[in-house]
């Protein structure tokens, strides 16, 4: 809890595994959630551990944020350390539950429309958008050279036809 205190990831690791955190056969541990499942690793600094990181995919649902803050709230107290979002750079209490979803929704979202994750929220509707608007433009594109192709033809038969008529 206090700053520049050595970090005990020894409580807060036997804590995890009271709560039901397992082990997978790559060595990574994984929390299990009613509506998911959130990745557990270290943060290293120096070679040394100096937080518990807890890593939840982008998606379109937020249920899973709302439970992994609850939890974590809680096993942060009983370990007596702080439960940091490093996006919203603060502390977090079990009264942030908004503040963290949106920030979640909108890393989401981001996810999804600029760096192209497919399970990210908003991906697939971005993706619909996306590929409608390059259709469209495709469409505008080559109606506007065909219009063009057929305004060149036509000023040609007339510069001929005009041409022939002894106009020139």
């Amino acid at each position: 809890m206090t700053p520049g205190t050595p970090y005990e990831a020894a409580r807060v690791d036997a804590l995890l595994t009271q709560k039901g955190a397992t082990a997978r056969p790559d060595g990574a541990r994984r929390w299990s959630f009613k509506h998911g499942d959130v990745d557990i690793g270290e943060l290293r600094e120096g070679g040394q551990v100096v937080a518990t990181e807890l890593r939840i995919a982008l998606s379109d649902r937020t249920d899973l944020v709302k439970e992994v803050l609850a939890e974590a709230v809680g096993l942060a107290s009983q370990a007596g350390v702080r439960l940091m979002d490093p996006q919203l750079s603060r502390p977090l209490t079990s009264q942030d539950d908004a503040g963290v979803v949106e920030q979640y929704v909108r890393t989401a979202r981001y996810a999804g429309e600029v760096a192209g994750l497919p399970d990210a929220l908003g991906a697939g509707s971005y993706a619909m958008e996306s590929s409608s608007t390059a259709k469209g433009f495709q469409l505008s594109g080559r109606f506007l050279l065909i219009a063009m192709g057929i305004l060149l033809a036509l000023y040609l038969v007339v510069d001929s036809l005009v041409g022939q008529l002894g106009g020139r």
